[in-house]
């Protein structure tokens, strides 16, 4: 039976092999440490989840909500950006409420993509900026994901040998799954360009809460004229812990807002109101617990790159979010990110992301989500570095003898 068009564009998800191997593991008593999906296991502050409760419990909550976000929930994004960044946005023109930054990247490629139509898109990337435009009939570039003189040389070659030229150009910093950072004179070149070639920027800042070093990660939003073309995309999932919540942001470029506006309410009528309720009040509510999450990545952070050294493994720490883009160990280089995030899982208990699901360029590496407590993260060092001092021995067949030499 022939596959179905849009699926046939899509390839086999790499994440997938891994997380069946997972099951199996799992379902056959063995305790995997899961530093695979960045699923936060944080608890969501009393306070939000008080708000949800309070609201849940009165009248008419229960019915139909508003696609684009109700109006407080709006205001407090709005707010949030003011405080945060100095940007002023008009909740009413400038701000839709997305179940999830990634459901508002998939519902704006639909907004914007013509069949044909080409997207810049960094490579290593988290999977939705393509997929979601190969899936809205369009096609993909990749650039570097480094915010360097690369990116830019790309970018114009992009937009003078490309057929058509390209609509849109994604950035995500920080970056998921690499953790770079940009800072603003990297947003204002990219502004400059946009504008320049009258191109959209589609900023992915899911992670601008989650920092460890200053100053914090600025939005592009900042750059004077800015606005004229970009619109940014944010997350409550990992500020507040609030992942299966569903809640996210688009904000910026009216024209652009509008379009995903109009595709949304064709599609949903928004999050439960309760849901959004209580999101305002995480967004007007106080910053400590957010700076406890820092304080708590920043721990598994140091604990992770401390004791998997001590195992074998240098993982070079990240500046930002909640992953550590790690090069596979020398020995198995030549084995591929895949493999060795299965034998990981079958010889060491331990299960991370492979790079090469991330893109081409994320072969050679493994992303490592930071969603374990730090006794979990040592005892997954102590897994490993039983694995590697019998890697050469228990795995001839699979570890090329030469890569040990």
């Amino acid at each position: 039976m022939n596959e179905f068009h849009k699926i046939k564009r899509l390839p086999p998800y790499v994440f997938e092999e891994v997380n069946r191997l997972k099951a199996a593991a799992r379902a056959e008593g063995a305790d995997i440490i899961d530093l695979g999906m960045g699923n936060p296991e944080l608890p969501t502050p009393d306070f939000i989840i008080d708000k949800l409760i309070e609201t849940v419990k009165k009248p008419r909550t229960n019915r139909y909500s508003a696609s684009k976000g109700i109006a407080g929930l709006r205001r407090a994004q709005a707010a949030y950006y003011g405080r945060r960044f100095g940007v002023k946005l008009d909740p009413d023109r400038h701000v839709v409420a997305t179940l999830g930054s990634k459901e508002g990247f998939a519902n704006m490629a639909q907004a914007i993509t013509a069949p044909g139509d080409v997207v810049l898109v960094p490579n290593p990337s988290y999977p939705i900026h393509a997929f979601g435009f190969l899936m809205a009939g369009g096609a993909i570039r990749h650039v570097p994901v480094e915010p360097d003189e690369a990116f830019f040389h790309a970018l114009e070659r992009a937009v003078h040998h490309s057929i058509p030229k390209p609509i849109a150009v994604i950035l995500c910093y920080p970056s998921n799954p690499t953790a770079h950072v940009a800072d603003l004179e990297f947003y204002r070149d990219v502004v400059a360009f946009a504008r320049r070639n009258d191109i959209f920027v589609l900023s992915d800042l899911a992670y601008s809460e989650l920092y460890f070093d200053d100053p914090p990660p600025p939005s592009v939003l900042q750059v004077p004229g800015a606005m004229d073309v970009t619109v940014e995309f944010t997350s409550l999932s990992k500020t507040f812990s609030m992942p299966g919540w569903r809640m996210g942001f688009a904000v910026g470029n009216e024209r652009l807002i509008a379009a995903l506006t109009r595709v949304k309410s064709y599609l949903d009528y928004g999050a439960f109101t309760p849901i959004q309720v209580a999101a305002a009040a995480a967004l007007n509510g106080p910053e400590e617990p957010i700076e406890q999450m820092r304080q708590i990545y920043r721990s598994r952070r140091d604990c992770l790159v401390e004791s998997f050294a001590r195992a074998g493994w240098d993982v070079p720490p990240p500046q930002a979010s909640m992953f550590a883009w790690a090069p596979v160990p020398e020995p198995f280089r030549d084995v591929g990110s895949l493999a060795f995030s299965k034998l990981l899982i079958e010889k060491a208990d331990i299960a991370v992301s492979p790079g090469i699901g991330f893109g081409e360029h994320g072969e050679g590496h493994v992303r490592i989500a930071l969603v374990e407590n730090e006794q979990r993260i040592r005892q997954a060092a102590r897994n490993l570095r039983r694995f590697l001092a019998s890697a050469e021995e228990t795995l001839h067949n699979v570890v090329p003898l030469k890569a040990k030499a």
